[in-house]
């Protein structure tokens, strides 16, 4: 008899969470019925509205995508090679000593510590010289 009233007393408890999610399904298409129509929105408001969300995406692009938005003009790239994914020039020499690094991890610390470096020293080029001395930790 247990397993009867069990039975019974699940069955109630889903009779009664099905009621409930009709009366809210009756509440929400109630209030789509009374939502505005689309000649009764305020079109100055729209159109803030649709500009502030214009800004705010390209602003979120910028920092996601910051190579492919605009530069300032002294960020043009000078001719020759680079530091491994960096905008700091380097002669061929030091290229090749990066290319050797073995470890691919290590050779991306490296190349990031040498470009910090030659960054706050105003380094035009990274020569072998420079690279010794900043690449040591």
């Amino acid at each position: 008899m247990s397993e009867k009233t069990n039975a019974h007393e699940r069955l109630n408890d889903v009779e009664e969470r099905l009621a409930r999610v009709e009366n809210l399904l009756v509440s929400i298409n109630e209030k789509l019925e009374q939502r505005p129509i689309v000649e009764d929105v305020d079109t100055e408001k729209s159109e803030a509205f649709k500009e502030w969300v214009t800004n705010y995406v390209s602003m979120r692009l910028q920092q996601l995508v910051p190579e492919t938005c605009d530069h300032p003009a002294e960020a043009v790239l000078q001719d020759g090679p680079f530091l491994d994914n960096t905008t700091v020039p380097c002669t061929e020499e030091v290229e090749h000593r990066v290319k050797r690094i073995p470890i691919p991890f290590v050779r991306e610390m490296v190349v990031q510590r040498v470009a910090e470096n030659a960054r706050e020293a105003g380094v035009e080029r990274v020569d072998i010289d420079f690279f010794e001395k900043a690449a040591t930790f």
